[in-house]
């Protein structure tokens, strides 16, 4: 047991601290694990790659250096790795546009495995890169939190008539792989292979290295991104408000933020996958978009989106409690529903001209609402009253506002074992037309006409004989 005094107090208060510390950070801890980043290397074995490059052949350079870079993953968490050769199986010619096997398939800690393959395999073949990229759709098995990435190493075009571009397009539309990284070895061969994916060129090993570098950082790293939301006045003081980022080609929602601010007062940084370009949903009312969203790897990046926002409430005459009445909200002049409000709540709307109609009986329409920047704008309306109509029994009936002469229909009665309805009804006169479904005969419906005053309740009974 510990006495008082001192050293009780400071310990009291140290163990105080560390709960705090545990608890402001639990909600790290909840989140959602880091993606597994499965890379594909995609190796070229054709005849070609015997070639004659700097201090040895193309084959055997490019092997060494790849190892190398293999030997620092081998401690990298969250990575898996497999290989895929082509070009390594049937000598050239005759031409076999089918030699292409997944040597080494997905796993951890295989980078031992990857390069014994390599040290055993012999160039002789031919260059069936789009057919080795489609065979990507069978080496990724199937993963819920992964980051699937091809990186091609070759000396050559593709030789068999496929189309690589349509291929890696194919694959990163059906959201199997992100945007592959190609290495052409000893030639420049951007032209053929920008539309497949990220090209560098190899001219010599310096390069090579170089490039497997970047690649690997750029496969590895998460790039940061800040989403300034700007005010009226150009300014980033929006916040608080979801933002989802999808693959612009796959269409797949790949992160959901609600964005805020850090503790300078800006916009807080986020970390996301550089590979992807992205289309950027800002769920304000309404919607606004930012497409084709271009991350530079490796760099702060800063992206604007005007999303200038005030408020809408809504007040009736005399009371400011009202509650459970719906108000449906349009662009001025529009006809999509944007959202339903209700009556007691406050809502933020992008800057603009709005329709809304307001659900109490007969219907409330307001035309080009304001809604200003940061300002609430109240739209009010006269104090309804509320009918509370009572049946006996289950039937069919209407409620109508006596307009002079005229009967103007609002409502049908619900046919349902609820006997009590309860209705807002702006001030006015009204009538309620009902017959019993166990009656038979027209004789038997019931007129009750009803005056509703601002503020005020009328219990109304339909009761039959």
């Amino acid at each position: 047991m510990l006495s008082g005094g001192p050293g009780r107090t400071c310990l009291v208060m140290l163990m105080l601290l560390f709960s705090s510390y545990l608890f402001a950070q639990g909600p790290r801890d909840q989140g959602k694990p880091k993606p597994t980043t499965r890379i594909l290397f995609v190796f070229d074995a054709s005849q070609s790659m015997y070639g004659r490059w700097q201090s040895d052949t193309k084959f055997n350079i490019a092997v060494k250096l790849f190892s190398s870079i293999l030997d620092s993953l081998r401690t990298q968490p969250n990575l898996e790795l497999a290989l895929r050769v082509y070009g390594h199986q049937k000598q050239f010619p005759p031409q076999d546009c089918n030699d292409t096997k997944l040597e080494v398939p997905f796993a951890k800690d295989n980078v031992p495995k990857i390069k014994h393959v390599l040290k055993i395999i012999t160039p002789k073949g031919t260059t069936p890169i789009a057919f080795s990229l489609s065979q990507a759709t069978k080496d990724f098995p199937p993963c819920d939190n992964c980051r699937n990435i091809i990186i091609l190493i070759t000396d050559g075009l593709e030789e068999c008539g496929g189309d690589p571009c349509a291929v890696s397009l194919d694959l990163q539309k059906m959201g199997i792989v992100l945007k592959p990284f190609i290495i052409g070895i000893g030639k420049n061969f951007r032209e053929g292979f920008e539309c497949v994916g990220t090209y560098f060129d190899a001219s010599n090993e310096t390069q090579f290295r170089n490039a497997l570098n970047i690649i690997i950082s750029r496969s590895l790293n998460p790039t940061s991104i800040q989403v300034n939301l700007l005010d009226a006045y150009g300014k980033p003081t929006e916040t608080n408000v979801n933002m989802t980022f999808y693959d612009h080609l796959s269409g797949i929602a790949k992160y959901n933020f609600i964005h805020s601010f850090n503790n300078k007062g800006l916009p807080d940084t986020l970390e996301i996958d550089p590979l992807i370009t992205y289309d950027i949903v800002v769920h304000t009312i309404p919607p606004v978009f930012k497409d084709t969203v271009k991350l530079t790897p490796g760099k702060h990046n800063i992206v604007g989106i005007d999303a200038p926002q005030g408020y809408l409430a809504f007040k009736a005459t005399g009371n400011s409690t009202l509650k459970y009445l719906p108000c449906i909200i349009r662009r001025h002049d529009g006809h999509e529903t944007l959202t339903v409000q209700q009556f007691d709540q406050t809502e933020k709307y992008l800057t603009g001209s709005y329709d809304v109609e307001i659900l109490c009986l007969p219907r409330i329409l307001v035309n080009s609402v304001d809604i200003k920047q940061s300002h609430t704008t109240t739209v009010e309306m006269p104090m309804p009253g509320i009918a509370v109509i009572q049946k006996s029994t289950n039937g069919y009936g209407s409620l109508y506002q006596e307009d002079k002469n005229q009967l103007v229909w609002l409502y049908n009665l619900r046919d349902n074992p609820q006997q009590q309805e309860t209705l807002y009804l702006q001030p006015g006169n009204y009538r309620v037309v009902f017959r019993s479904k166990y009656s038979n005969q027209s004789s038997y419906t019931t007129e009750k006409s009803f005056r509703v005053e601002p503020g005020q309740t009328v219990n109304l009974k339909l009761y039959t004989n």
